[in-house]
């Protein structure tokens, strides 16, 4: 899993202030079919749900799956975005932080 955290306090486009924090994710077909990709990425918005409250307001939030999460129980996908998290969040003097899980 690749894990992307992009924060900003600077204003929106559109003159307010930040909103709050947006999620998306890229799951390429080298993760598997299509069953396959929309199983994965259902999974990983459900654990973002109760993930997003920690992140910082106007943050944007890539996960990437890799192959290996076509084969990860739901448990196993948890623990890495976990990790993956704590890890971008414990970087806080670049405003564009990555983790990348092999």
């Amino acid at each position: 899993m690749v894990v992307h955290l992009w924060s900003s306090t600077s204003p929106t486009l559109h003159g307010a202030g930040p909103s709050g924090p947006r999620v998306g994710f890229v799951v390429s077909k080298a993760v598997g079919p299509a069953v396959t990709r929309n199983l994965v990425k259902r999974r990983l918005r459900h654990l973002c749900r109760d993930r997003v409250p920690v992140l910082p307001a106007g943050s944007m939030l890539v996960v990437r799956a890799l192959p290996a999460a076509a084969s990860a129980s739901y448990e196993a996908l948890a623990r890495e975005l976990d990790r993956c998290l704590a890890k971008v969040s414990a970087t806080t003097d670049d405003p564009v932080r990555a983790v990348i899980s092999r």
